[in-house]
């Protein structure tokens, strides 16, 4: 039997608990490891969300599939390194993950931009919940990435 992804990175998440509380302060002293901060994950998980959108806009499944890859390796990053960020918002996240991925199998527009609307709306949830309300994610106008083609390749 196979695992889904997210169950996998959570309970990789979890097993890395100790060793991320551990790191967890900013303490920038000579020798102590390097913790990304976390308005720093979070800035790289808004990029990947604003290109996980133009990609399935664009229908580059391939794409969306890997930026959804790189989201979810963000959050769990986030979970492990900052133990204030409540586990349960991690793991709500899995449904809406696993509807766009299964969007994204399907090459289904419609229920990938649903799919991406749930994850939006958790994300703000999330926000809500620690304090960080004023923190607004929602759905691109425009992409910042002018410098990206998003159409599968050999398409314009």
């Amino acid at each position: 039997m196979r695992l889904p992804r997210y169950i996998i990175a959570l309970l990789m998440a979890c097993s890395l608990m100790p060793l991320a509380i551990t790191q967890s302060s900013l303490d920038a002293s000579a020798g102590a490891p390097y913790v990304p901060r976390l308005g720093d994950i979070m800035n790289s998980i808004q990029s990947r969300h604003i290109k996980l959108w133009f990609a399935g806009m664009a229908r580059n499944w391939e794409l969306a599939d890997y930026e959804l890859h790189q989201i979810e390796a963000g959050l769990m990053e986030a979970a492990v390194l900052y133990e204030g960020i409540p586990a349960t918002n991690v793991t709500t996240m899995a449904e809406p993950v696993r509807s766009i991925t299964d969007a994204i199998e399907a090459r289904d527009s419609k229920r990938f931009a649903k799919a991406v609307g749930e994850l939006t709306d958790g994300c703000n949830a999330c926000h809500q919940s620690i304090g960080r309300g004023f923190i607004v994610i929602q759905a691109p106008a425009a992409s910042p990435f002018s410098n990206q083609s998003f159409a599968p390749r050999g398409k314009k």
